[in-house]
């Protein structure tokens, strides 16, 4: 197993705040990039979160990042497992409630844009500090991702139109209406924010400040819901 020190998304927001635009963009592109192998081979990662999202210094690159946590990839068909634990209980939806596709939460089938519409929470969140909707329960959310539209990331924080509505788009709730795949996702975070906005200085600067440290263990925010179960029961 990789020893790696730096932080997850989680924690980096947590602890600092809200990312900039460029730094977020720059995030988030390497994540389009992980996303985008993994699609082109099948892949379905199915638990996009910062959580997931591990950000850290590799060689001399800093604000490096790697997509953890594969333990819910789909692969043809999908087989129904908890990232709160092993569960293989028939009828279960899978995922992260905060980050969870809406053809998810009523059990569809999980696609490439699946993984986007979770990595558009992700960057509402880094954006923001915010959930897409916060301060609700795992059901409630479910709920709310298949069935409410989200307040416009720029109600919580200064974000410029083009990189919002970049956002926005990838939490369309028909997925057809989302970007058509991550390497489209990244040219537009590209397009929406200068690329010389956060630079490899800005990102040393930062890691030289921090004491180094091996990464946490990480954290355990996902949920398997048995819709079926009485009374919206949450499978553990």
């Amino acid at each position: 197993m990789e020893l790696l020190e730096g932080m997850d998304l989680q924690s980096m927001v947590k602890e600092h705040g809200p990312l900039p635009e460029a730094r977020a963009v720059h995030l988030l592109v390497q994540v389009c990039h992980s996303l985008e192998e993994a699609h082109s081979v099948g892949l379905v990662h199915r638990d996009i979160k910062p959580a997931n999202l591990f950000v850290g210094k590799a060689g001399r690159a800093y604000d490096f990042v790697k997509v953890l946590d594969f333990g819910l990839v789909k692969l043809e068909e999908a087989a129904p497992v908890s990232s709160d634990g092993p569960l293989t209980d028939a009828g279960t939806v899978v995922g992260t409630p905060g980050y969870m596709a809406p053809e998810l939460t009523v059990g569809g089938e999980a696609t490439p844009r699946s993984d986007l519409y979770a990595l558009g929470c992700v960057a509402y969140f880094v954006l923001t500090g915010r959930l897409v909707f916060e301060g609700r329960g795992p059901l409630q959310q479910l709920f709310a991702h298949a069935h409410e539209e989200p307040d416009p990331v720029s109600k919580w924080a200064p974000v410029g139109e083009a990189l919002a509505a970049v956002v926005m788009r990838c939490l369309a709730k028909d997925p057809s209406e989302r970007p058509s795949s991550a390497a489209a996702l990244a040219a537009a975070l590209r397009a929406a924010v200068p690329a010389d906005g956060w630079t490899d200085e800005d990102a040393r600067r930062f890691w030289a400040e921090r004491p180094s440290r091996a990464a946490a263990a990480p954290s355990s925010e996902s949920a398997a819901v048995a819709p079926t179960a009485p009374r919206g029961r949450v499978a553990r």
